[in-house]
């Protein structure tokens, strides 16, 4: 078991863990539910679930440090007659301690298993600068599986219970499931407190509607997986391993490809988390609302991975603008830019701090950083010229919200995301940047449609007729799916609302289209869920 997607997962795992859940004792299902995370957790990380456990140790112990200060702090507050501010000063730099002392243990083990390497040559790199050489050797280890999601709703419960929207929790293992929810723990979504943790203690029946809703989802994410991502791994990971051998026409298709793998494979897996988490009455978050339709950069990435978004939002993009130095800083822009452009010039210093982090989350890599700060200046210069886009389309007549300008729109924020999807997928950033000019300035549109396509990767299986007629037939019902979904439908109420033959005759088309054209066996060879590597 390697995955939701493997075949003793999907066969035994989660039916088991379904059926004694089931029939479990209400008050006992958590537990079935806490223990069938832990297995899962050991089976894929083996003995590195000793990071799990100190991590939800951490927060637990921390969160009980913090509800103890609060409670001092409101009696101390209601005893006295005079001086509360100080007193809640007093108790607010000692809470401060206390959560950054949790936050370190967390954060920590995150950088030791994921970016000390990274930052060990990056010290390197910048001491041989000035002619002194370490060369620091540091052992790379494997990191636990999904530590970067978990770690931020970690980090998001203690600042909750800090900022009091969520009350420490005297339960551990609630603390350790809401941590540990095996559904969630690959690839997210990143829930926080308030969202997931009385729901997974409620024990809620296993019923037929949330049985056939569940399924359903994980199919149609199967699908997106198994038909669509993983057969087109067999085109893109060819181009971008040996990209000096393709001309920019075949980089182009490839940065293309690996957008639609990326989206099908990531949100793929979020329908199967999503629908394993309903069919144990349990509702994640959704993490993705048709990011393709955006019309622009900012648009998309409020549509695009909307957990860790949000999860950015308020835990740093808030915290930073809302600082006394940002405030003092916003104040003097605004006097010397107007009120148009100072709060901009402000607001884009924490708006840095929101894309440098999105872009090391994903991983210890200078193309990485360079993805993050890719957004981070288009969403900046988005803001500052959209005034003048504004004046322009006026003068020239033409409609902002128009059917042709919002077609527009969406183009423009298609190329730009393929764009950052190449240096996103790219070995490195130079590779990157390599693969860019290529795309650029030796880009041959006759490689598309002279057959070339498909010799790509020729020494597996390559890309043939057959598999990109049934990824574009795929692509096809998902961009039906989105549009129908653009416009506000629930498909969920609408086919609960069918007539039970035309319900199950869903769930076997889909059934049988993920068993005939899923992408595995023998001729393929198995593409583990991408964003778990992040």
């Amino acid at each position: 078991m390697t995955s939701y997607f493997s075949f003793i997962f999907l066969a035994a795992f989660l039916p088991t863990a379904v059926a004694v859940y089931a029939i479990a004792p209400r008050r006992a299902r958590w537990a079935v539910l806490l223990v069938a995370s832990y297995l899962f957790f050991f089976w894929l990380s083996r003995e590195l679930i000793l990071a799990l456990w100190v991590s939800t140790l951490a927060i637990y112990g921390t969160g009980l440090g913090l509800g103890a200060l609060i409670r001092q702090r409101d009696s101390a507050v209601k005893a006295a007659k005079s001086g509360k501010r100080e007193i809640r000063a007093r108790f607010a730099r000692k809470m401060k301690i206390v959560m950054a002392a949790g936050l370190l243990v967390n954060f920590g083990l995150l950088a030791a298993f994921k970016y000390l390497h990274f930052f060990a040559s990056v010290i390197d790199g910048a001491l041989g600068l000035v002619g002194i050489t370490l060369n620091t050797e540091l052992p790379v280890w494997a990191a636990p599986i999904g530590i970067s999601f978990y770690t931020l709703m970690a980090g998001s419960y203690l600042i909750d219970v800090y900022r009091g929207t969520v009350a420490a929790d005297r339960n551990l293992g609630r603390v350790a499931l809401f941590l540990g929810f095996f559904p969630q723990i690959m690839e997210g979504p990143i829930s926080r407190y308030g969202q997931t943790a009385d729901q997974l203690m409620a024990g809620h029946p296993v019923t037929r509607a949330n049985l056939y809703a569940g399924t359903l989802r994980m199919l149609w994410g199967l699908g997106k997986k198994m038909i669509v991502a993983d057969r087109l791994n067999a085109f893109v990971k060819p181009v971008f391993a040996d990209y000096t051998a393709y001309d920019g026409g075949i980089i182009a298709l490839g940065a293309v490809l690996y957008t639609v793998q990326l989206y099908c494979d990531f949100s793929g897996t979020m329908d199967v988390a999503l629908g394993m988490g309903r069919i144990f009455g349990v509702s994640l978050p959704e993490n993705f609302r048709q990011p393709f339709f955006s019309r622009t950069a900012a648009g998309f990435w409020q549509r695009w991975h909307i957990t860790l978004g949000t999860w950015l939002r308020d835990y740093i993009y808030y915290p930073v603008s809302l600082s006394k130095p940002l405030k003092k800083l916003t104040s003097k822009a605004r006097k010397r830019f107007g009120n148009r452009y100072g709060p901009l010039l402000a607001s884009s210093a924490a708006l840095f701090c929101v894309w440098f982090g999105n872009g090391l989350w994903h991983g210890a890599g200078s193309q990485y950083i360079f993805f993050g700060l890719y957004y981070f200046v288009l969403i900046v210069a988005g803001s500052l010229i959209e005034p003048t886009a504004v004046k322009v389309a006026e003068r020239l007549r033409i409609s902002r919200e128009s059917a042709g300008y919002r077609a527009f729109q969406i183009a423009r924020t298609l190329v730009i995301i393929v764009v950052g999807e190449l240096f996103f997928r790219a070995e490195g950033l130079d590779a990157g940047l390599a693969m860019f000019g290529a795309m650029v300035c030796d880009f041959n549109g006759a490689s598309l449609v002279d057959g070339s396509i498909f010799g790509v990767g020729a020494a597996g299986i390559g890309l043939d007729g057959h598999d990109l007629a049934i990824v574009l037939a795929w692509v096809a019902l998902m961009l039906v799916v989105g549009l129908i979904r653009e416009r506000g439908v629930s498909i969920t109420e609408r086919v609960a609302a069918w007539p039970l033959p035309a319900r199950w005759a869903l769930w076997y088309t889909l059934f049988l289209a993920v068993i005939i054209f899923g992408a595995y066996g023998t001729a393929y060879a198995p593409v583990d869920p991408m964003y778990a590597q992040f």
